[in-house]
């Protein structure tokens, strides 16, 4: 276990919070806590910051959420730069060509940030103010009213004001304060994949896509030194298999594979070394309620939309900003704070969440015909006349989506009371 303690933290008259969960909305999080005036531990399960993953999305409020917080220059230093996206054909010949924000649907003042990048820039912002304990996680959680009583797996007891679980999809925080997971996870069709490969099999800002019926695989290496990565999703009803077992993991993703064709063998090779593979099912966490007594979820943990939103990142981003804010407002009162983020927070989480049920059979098209019309289409694109039209369409369905929420202007008081 190790763990960084700034001194300010002993002060006991700062309300003290304590975060699980080391990635984005936790970082996040504990960056407005701090200066609201609380004292913020956050807990991380792995032994040291995770700073591996793939590209997500920073845009609409998402955008907003970031410059208040003044990292959004970092964002922008940090970007994938990425410039076109093709698609190609079991032979590797080129069948499609777009520029890349035509595929990610981005608008002027949106960005796209390697996820480790991002989490480095949040926890170097935190670093500071908040006491960060690796190697750890929460065992037991006992709310009487007035404050947590916490149990770790290695760390000596300690109590806290309130907890947060921003432990993402699989949530530890919300198993223990609300039960087991299979009572709000609900999956939605299709499986992704995301690890490290080699530098040569993706090309410099640049999106490889390669369809196969029910399957599509995608390989590119943003700007920087991030190295190359793929991301493969396929098809498929809910699988049976342990979340933490990633050997299994590979096993699957291998069979639902096999047999296509590009350059997938070489990157399913890679997949069996990377350190930093990932695998999981595209799944929405659907909760009646995100809070109970002083403990609460946020991001994932709370609302997971799935990658196919395309959302999550932004979705902690602004959930972070808003929890604080409503606490702030509450001068820490967790019952009415977290009913008004409750409030706030929904209707945001709800169109995105439909979003990506939409996405999910578009993504991997069921049939060779419906890929050759695909291929098609995007071939064409370029010199339709209505190609603006078809463009602006796409980008205001996921605008709709990602600016569905207007943030609050919070003032920041000199300190909340215990």
């Amino acid at each position: 276990m190790t763990s960084t303690t700034p001194h300010a933290h002993h002060r006991p008259h700062h309300p003290r919070a304590l975060i699980s969960g080391a990635g984005i909305g936790g970082p996040a999080l504990a960056y407005w806590l701090h200066r609201y005036g609380y004292a913020v531990t956050v807990v991380e399960r792995a032994p040291a910051l995770r700073t591996g993953g793939y590209k997500v999305d920073i845009r609409g409020v998402a955008v907003e959420a970031a410059e208040r917080m003044g990292v959004l220059a970092d964002i922008r230093r940090a970007s994938t730069d990425m410039r076109t996206g093709a698609y190609v054909n079991g032979g590797g010949r080129r069948v499609a060509t777009l520029p890349a924000d035509i595929f990610g649907a981005r608008v002027d003042g949106d960005d796209e940030i390697m996820r480790g990048d991002l989490t480095r820039i949040l926890y170097e912002r935190t670093l500071g103010d908040v006491e960060y304990v690796f190697g750890d996680s929460i065992s037991s959680l006992a709310d009487d009213g007035t404050g947590v009583d916490v149990t770790f797996e290695r760390g000596t007891p300690r109590r806290f004001d309130l907890v947060v679980g921003a432990d993402g999809l699989h949530s530890n925080v919300r198993r223990l304060a609300f039960g087991d997971e299979s009572r709000y996870l609900r999956h939605i069709g299709a499986y992704i994949s995301s690890f490290s490969v080699p530098d040569e099999l993706a090309s410099a800002r640049e999106e490889l896509y390669h369809m196969a019926p029910g399957r599509l695989v995608c390989a590119y290496r943003a700007a920087g030194d991030s190295g190359a990565k793929a991301w493969l999703s396929f098809r498929s009803p809910r699988l049976d298999f342990d979340h933490r077992d990633a050997a299994a993991q590979r096993k699957l993703l291998a069979e639902a594979f096999e047999g296509v064709g590009w350059q997938v063998p070489r990157l399913l090779d890679a997949s069996r070394t990377d350190d930093d593979f990932y695998f999981d099912g595209l799944h929405l966490i659907e909760m009646a309620r995100w809070s109970h007594g002083r403990v609460v979820l946020l991001g994932d943990a709370a609302h997971c939309a799935s990658p196919a939103s395309g959302q999550g990142t932004g979705m902690a981003l602004v959930g972070a900003y808003v929890l604080a804010g409503e606490l702030a407002a509450a001068g820490g009162d967790p019952r009415t704070a977290f009913a008004r983020y409750e409030a706030e927070m929904r209707p945001y989480v709800t169109v995105n969440q439909r979003m990506a049920e939409k996405f999910v059979p578009q993504m991997t098209p069921g049939s060779w015909g419906a890929i050759r019309f695909r291929h098609v289409m995007m071939r064409m694109l370029p010199h339709m006349p209505w190609k603006n039209y078809v463009v602006k369409k796409l980008a205001e369905d996921v605008q709709r989506c990602a600016k569905a929420i207007t943030l609050k202007p919070y003032a920041v008081p000199a300190r909340i009371p215990a």
